[in-house]
């Protein structure tokens, strides 16, 4: 399942990929926030994150102003790697090599037609494995010490 929340600076950007991936009938949760308002983003990437890691199939796109804030609190989430993203090769190339489950975007840095062409590369590129998995499995025993 596809996973998605958004603070107040990525509220707007959210609901155009929301428009993107109900065009293409792409299945999903909204988690937040449902509104303008002022919200802060640490408790939206983790009530998100808590829903992707629930199954390693789970994937989640954040949206903030920056993109930036959200995704390290994305990251505080054991089994989480979020990358933030504004141009397509990071997009492609955090899935293929770092096995990121969680897409982050700014709404006050990447535009609605850009964000829908990182999202299609985030959700349709595979991770390549190989020496890949070393790496990531490095990351997750760092992750897996700090308990």
């Amino acid at each position: 399942m596809l996973y998605l929340g958004a603070d107040h600076g990525g509220y707007e950007l959210k609901k155009s990929i929301i428009a993107y991936l109900e065009e293409k009938g792409v299945e999903y949760v909204d988690c937040g926030t449902n509104s303008p308002d002022s919200v802060d983003y640490a408790l939206i990437a983790k009530k998100t994150c808590d829903e992707i890691v629930k199954s390693d199939e789970n994937m989640g796109i954040l949206c903030c102003g920056t993109g930036i804030g959200i995704s390290m609190a994305a990251n505080k989430v054991n089994g989480i790697r979020a990358a933030c993203c504004s141009d397509y090769f990071s997009a492609k190339y955090t899935r293929l090599h770092n096995n990121a489950n969680v897409l982050c975007m700014g709404g006050r840095v990447v535009g609605p037609g850009l964000a829908v062409e990182l999202v299609d590369v985030f959700l349709n590129t595979g991770f390549e494995g190989g020496r890949h998995q070393r790496r990531i499995d490095q990351l997750t025993d760092i992750e897996n010490s700090q308990k």
